[in-house]
Formats: C-alpha cells, sequence, structure tokens
C-alpha cells in the first residue's frame, strides 16, 4: 500500500495536470454511481460512462485551468483572499461548468434539443450551489458575532 501511495504522490508532482484529470474522473464518475445507487434503481453504467466522458474532455480540464488562474490572480491563502476565490469561483467558474453538464451530458444522451436540460434545470442548480456558500458564509460571521459578544460579556462580567 505504501509503495502504491508514494508512486501516486510521485506522478502527481510529475504530471500534475494528467493525474488531476484521472483523478477528478474518478471522483465525479464515483459521484455518479453512489448518487445511482442511493437512489436504489439499477445501475446505469452508460450513464456513468457519459458523466466520465464529460469529465475527462471539460470539467476536469476547466477545472485545471481555471483554478490555477484563480491562484496566479489571486495569490495567498488569507481569509479575504479565500473568500475573493470563492466568490469569482461561483459568479464566473460556476455558471460555466454548471451550462457544459448540462449541455455536454444532452449532446452524450443524443437529445433533440441539447439546451433543454440546461434552461430547466440550470437555476436551480446554482441557486443551491450559492445558497451552500452563503450559508458558509453567513456561519462565519455568526461565529465572529457570538466571539465577540461572548468575549464582550465575559469582559464586562469580570
Amino acid at each position: 500500500m505504501a509503495g502504491w501511495w508514494r508512486a501516486l504522490s510521485r506522478a502527481a508532482q510529475r504530471y500534475p495536470w494528467p493525474t488531476n484529470v484521472l483523478l477528478y474522473a474518478g471522483l465525479f464518475s464515483a459521484g455518479d454511481a453512489l448518487q445511482q445507487r442511493l437512489r436504489g434503481g439499477p445501475a446505469d453504467w452508460r450513464q456513468t460512462r457519459r458523466v466520465a466522458t464529460l469529465a475527462v474532455t471539460f470539467h476536469a480540464n476547466f477545472n485545471y485551468v481555471w483554478l490555477r488562474l484563480l491562484e496566479r490572480a489571486l495569490p495567498g491563502r488569507a481569509p479575504r483572499v479565500v473568500l475573493t476565490k470563492v466568490l469569482c469561483d461561483q459568479l464566473f467558474g460556476g455558471p460555466i461548468a454548471l451550462s457544459a453538464f448540462y449541455v455536454g451530458m444532452s449532446i452524450l444522451q443524443e437529445k433533440d434539443d441539447v439546451l433543454l436540460d440546461l434552461k430547466q434545470k440550470f437555476w436551480n442548480t446554482y441557486k443551491w450551489g450559492l445558497a451552500v456558500l452563503l450559508q458558509l458564509v453567513s456561519d462565519s460571521w455568526a461565529q465572529v458575532i457570538l466571539l465577540l459578544a461572548g468575549t464582550t460579556a465575559v469582559h464586562h462580567c469580570t
């Protein structure tokens, strides 16, 4: 096991792009297979193959390039910089990735109207992703406010 992990680590350092593409495709495909399993129906391996194809041909490459571009444009790990990166990702990268997913899957499924799923599902999916981001931000602000309130209360009580 240790030898396998060491080889994978070396490959990732030596060939980061292909390693990331393969890892992303594997995780994307596993997510599709898990979703099918959780729904309780029979496994649709053609669907999973389409998801893997889309992951390898677009999503993994897009994410690799997009995240490197964000890191170059906004270097650093300070909280404000990280939040700016996340906001840029949600406002610009998210819509591109979602659109590519719905249109790409429609093309691979050979649907007549390749934009129909995009029109019907984009906003609900996008809003869900934004809701998670907003919850994260509001939770972090709530923690700061509670910390300040607690500190103030302790200070005034002593």
